[in-house]
This record gives C-alpha cells, structure tokens and sequence, in this order.
C-alpha cells in the first residue's frame, strides 16, 4: 500500500488535444493525481472518456493542456527522454514489429535507457533481463520469435521488457485487449503481484471492470464529464460512483454481486431460498429466463440446495428437480399448458 512519497503527481492537469493550431480541445480534468510505490491502479470509464489520453499524457507521449505533471520530483516536462525513461516504461496496445528478435532480445531493449552509447549488456543488465523473464514466467518464450508468439505470451513479453527497463512505475494502455478469459485473469494476477513483490506502481487503462474491481489497490474512475473519482474500488462501488459513471452506456450494475446486468426481468416474482454457489447460479438462470427473484414472499417459491431443486406454486405441492434446466422447464409449463 502507499508509502514514502509519491512517484508521481499532477495537479490541475487538463489533458487533450489541439484540434487546429492553438485551439485546445480538453478531454478531462482539471485533475488531481497521485500514484504510489507498490500499488496497482487501474483506470476505469467508459468510451470516449479520455483513459488512453490520460495515459498517453502521462507517459510524455503527449503534452498536456495545462497543469503540473511531475516525475520523480522533477517536471515531466524537464525530462530528457533517457531521464524519462529511466523513471517509468510504457506498455501500449500498439502492435510492436518486433522483426526477428527473440523473446529475449526484444525483453533486453528494456536495458537501453541504462546502456552507454554502443549498447552493450552488462553482466547486471542480463541479471536484470533474466530476471525480468523469471518474474513474468516467460523463461521458456526466452529463444522462441516473437512472431510466432500468441497474444497472451507476446503481452508477458513486453510486461518483461517493462520489468527490465526498472523504472519506478510502469504504465500500460490496456494490456489485457485481445486475450482470451485465462490469459486476461492470469496477466491482472501477476501485475497485483509484480506491485506487491517489487515495490513500483503499475497503473493500467482497462475495459475489464470485473477484474479490475478484485485486483486494484486503487481505481482511478474517469466519466464521460472527465471529472475524476478516486479510491479503492469498494469505497467507489458502495458510494454509487462506479455504477454513475456506465449509466450513459445503459448498464445496470448490482453493488451486490459486483457485476454488470446482462438482462432486465420483468417477468413473475420468484421467493428464492438459499445460499451459496446452487442459489448464486439459480439467481443467475432465473433473471436470464425473465424472472425476478426476490427474498420476499411470492406465488412461486424456488428453494435451491446444493444437490437438487424444489418449485412450489401457491397451493400446490412442491417439486423437486436434479438441474437447474429441469427447474426452468417447470416453471415455464404453467405458462405453456
């Protein structure tokens, strides 16, 4: 969690673009930022919000409209670009052509900032690589072309070269994009862990809200009117915030469950009874099928045990059922008898 000082700061920073020579045109702020040694934020808000600008701005890959952006100590602006990028590297979407290179090569050009002129690896700067590799469980994608690699193994890859660039923090624009549900759950893993264990702040741009809500220390919350909310995601869900800031994308979050409602039943009232994982996913099948659950007395009545299921309709008997689709079918014979 934070400590010492912070690795960087912004105050009253407006980050944008110029649309024609010398007319700004802003995408958020005025904000006030502060990232932390071993911690992982994530930035979170809908499209068109201005995350990856935000990010880019950052990184020094774009000036910002105003404000004080610092780094280390120092303006961000002050920086050469060796300066910069001994203090953070920058892992973006953009496809690298990586050519020929190895996954090792391409992970030892994160020693550049630290190699004098001709480039040359130090005995410390393969220490450095070899472990940047160990960190990221990329040892045996060391010797293979990185243009025979999948996303998910390019994207450790790059993660590696980040790690041996050793910078205090580590930026990446959402390095999560086009991996499959293992690859996106094992990389969100290994950044909350890469924070704790090294000490340096990792901030990343992501869509995947479930996630980013279980991994992050912090959550930098940025709505479409680009007035930035920060703090842990579980003070910003209970606040309403979270669920504020998507409701211009028509998404209904439940603080409950921490997840997005695919479907909006308007069907019969279910009392469902019990607990645990079978009344989780029998909720879940219930909302999917147009029912609405409650907790509440109702003419229908759903108790949910781990090994089977009971229906009752008021003033019948109740039924029992060994799958929750044998459950939706008796359910639905009322209505098709």
């Amino acid at each position: 969690m934070p400590t010492s000082i912070p690795l960087l700061t912004a105050e009253e920073l407006t980050v944008g673009y110029f649309s024609r020579p010398k007319t700004p045109r802003p995408v958020a702020g005025p904000l006030r930022l502060r990232l932390w040694p071993g911690e992982l934020v994530c930035l979170l808000g809908p499209n068109g919000a201005g995350k990856s600008t935000l990010l880019r701005t950052l990184a020094g890959l774009q000036p910002p409209l105003s404000g004080r952006l610092d780094l280390g100590g120092a303006a961000l602006t002050s920086l050469s670009a060796p300066a910069r990028a001994r203090q953070l590297s920058v892992v973006l979407t953009d496809r690298v052509d990586s050519g020929n290179l190895t996954g090792r090569e391409l992970v030892q050009l994160g020693r550049h900032p630290h190699t004098g002129w001709l480039g040359g690896l130090t005995t410390h700067d393969d220490a450095q690589v070899q472990a940047a590799l160990a960190a990221t469980g990329t040892e045996a994608l060391a010797h293979r072309p990185v243009g025979e690699l999948s996303d998910g193994e390019r994207q450790k890859i790059l993660l590696a070269r980040a790690l041996a660039q050793d910078t205090p923090l580590i930026l990446l624009d959402e390095p999560t994009a086009h991996l499959d549900l293992p690859n996106r759950v094992a990389l969100m893993r290994l950044l909350h862990r890469l924070a704790r264990q090294t000490g340096k702040a990792i901030l990343l741009s992501t869509h995947e809200l479930d996630l980013a809500l279980q991994a992050a220390d912090r959550v930098w919350l940025l709505p479409a009117d680009g007035a930035l909310r920060t703090g842990t995601p579980e003070d910003l869900v209970l606040s309403g915030a979270f669920a504020a800031a998507f409701a211009r994308e028509g998404l209904a979050f439940d603080p409950a469950t921490g997840t997005f409602a695919l479907h909006a039943p308007t069907g019969p009232l279910v009392q469902l009874v019990g607990d645990g994982a079978a009344a989780f996913w029998t909720r879940r099948a219930l909302e999917r099928e147009g029912f609405v659950p409650t907790a509440a007395p109702a003419a229908l009545r759903v108790t949910a045990t781990p090994d089977y299921w009971i229906s009752q309709a008021a003033g019948s008997p109740g039924q029992r059922h060994d799958t929750i689709a044998a459950l939706l079918r008796a359910l639905h014979q009322p209505a098709t008898s």
